[in-house]
């Protein structure tokens, strides 16, 4: 049986959280639209608000933001979709977005919050119809640089990532291939 107070919070948490929508949209200012991704990311990860941000088109809002030249727009927006893509129905529609190549591009972004953010994603959207596209030998690659990263937190999730969304014989595979070439895949380590 829901609480009285649980009855009215649902209309009111939609009409704040679409007013927040509703604010990035009209604000110019570059400050407002970080703070109002900030919050929404936040709201992410609620399982209250999957409905209402999925109803208010929030999984496209934050892949858009993937593409932007501010750092904070895409840092946010990777954390956004980080939260989300831990629904079900979040993640099917970040993934018929096209999220999995946008997600892959933040693999290369300075900030290592949105690196850790992008990974982590990535094992979220993984699937039995996803994982040859999470698990391809350029990501491989990226994720066994990572696992060398001084940053324990990256080294520690990249290994994870290996362990949850490879085989070992894809992760031979890929070590074997960089052997060869150093230069793996030519993507900078994020600045901590």
């Amino acid at each position: 049986m829901m609480r009285k107070d649980e009855s009215t919070e649902a209309p009111e948490r939609f009409e704040y959280l679409q007013s927040l929508v509703t604010e990035f949209q009209n604000t110019d200012s570059e400050e407002a639209k970080e703070q109002v991704l900030a919050n929404l990311a936040n709201f992410a990860y609620d399982p209250k608000n999957m409905e209402y941000l999925r109803e208010l088109q929030v999984p496209d809002l934050f892949l858009d933001m993937l593409t932007e030249e501010n750092e904070n727009f895409i840092e946010f927006g990777m954390g956004g979709l980080c939260n989300l893509s831990m629904d079900p129905e979040c993640r099917d529609v970040i993934l018929q977005s096209g999220g999995i190549s946008l997600v892959t591009n933040c693999l290369s972004n300075r900030r290592e919050e949105t690196v850790l953010s992008a990974i982590t994603t990535l094992m979220n959207l993984a699937t039995p119809t996803t994982r040859s596209q999470i698990s391809e030998p350029g990501i491989l690659q990226c994720m066994l640089r990572f696992s060398l990263a001084e940053s324990p937190r990256l080294r520690n999730l990249a290994t994870v990532f290996l362990q949850d969304c490879c085989s070992e014989e894809q992760v031979r595979q890929a070590q074997q291939h960089m052997q060869g070439c150093q230069t793996a895949v030519g993507i900078p380590l994020p600045k901590e």
